[in-house]
């Protein structure tokens, strides 16, 4: 399971270069907004055929939080709605923003389902003002949960005072990091893929 410590953190181009180090099967449950280039069809075309795409669970038109989208669209998403894909030894799953991401008004959050999929976490972070608080809960928050973190990804360019912080509260046992790039293509995340110093499957 890749998440993020927020949006716009660079999940999906780690999730692109993970599954293309492990040759694994991608998904993302739910993509809400920018239809006409999802998630899905980035990673696409940003990963060779060693890579298989599953369609998403829930497509829903306005890039906003799941819980206000699915409304908008008329849908109401349950945690019933969240079974994982049978049949895919390598299975790697992205998630829509955070762990607290509400998918709809009962208070089911993106948390409530990633803890019933039992499934170890690779955590992605990005230096910016404030990502250190947001880095720490989210590390706090699978820890309180129970939920392994199996690697630490920043994206960026290292910050030793953030990154010592962090790693001193949380030893996580495998921390990467991926370099920001003008051009996020099927080169770049081959070449990141075969940088990639650790396996997760």
């Amino acid at each position: 399971m890749v998440v993020g410590i927020g949006t716009d953190v660079g999940k999906t181009v780690v999730s692109a270069i993970l599954a293309e180090a492990h040759s694994a099967t991608y998904w993302k449950p739910v993509q809400a907004g920018d239809l006409h280039l999802t998630d899905s069809m980035r990673v696409r075309q940003q990963c060779s055929g060693k890579v298989t795409v599953l369609p998403e669970r829930f497509l829903l038109q306005t890039p906003a939080s799941p819980h206000v989208a699915a409304e908008i669209d008329g849908m109401h998403l349950q945690e019933s709605d969240f079974k994982l894909p049978v049949g895919y030894s390598k299975l790697l799953i992205e998630s829509a923003g955070g762990l607290m991401v509400p998918l709809n008004n009962d208070g089911l959050l993106y948390l409530d389902v990633i803890r019933g999929w039992k499934l170890p976490v690779v955590l992605v972070s990005r230096h910016y003002l404030g990502s250190i608080n947001h880095t720490l809960l989210s590390l706090e928050l699978l820890k309180q949960q129970g939920i392994p973190v199996q690697a630490l990804i920043f994206v960026g360019e290292e910050n030793k005072a953030t990154e010592s912080i962090i790693l001193q509260r949380f030893p996580v046992p495998c921390v990467h990091r991926i370099p920001l790039t003008q051009t996020i293509d099927a080169a770049f995340v081959h070449e990141e893929a075969q940088r990639l110093p650790f396996r997760i499957f």
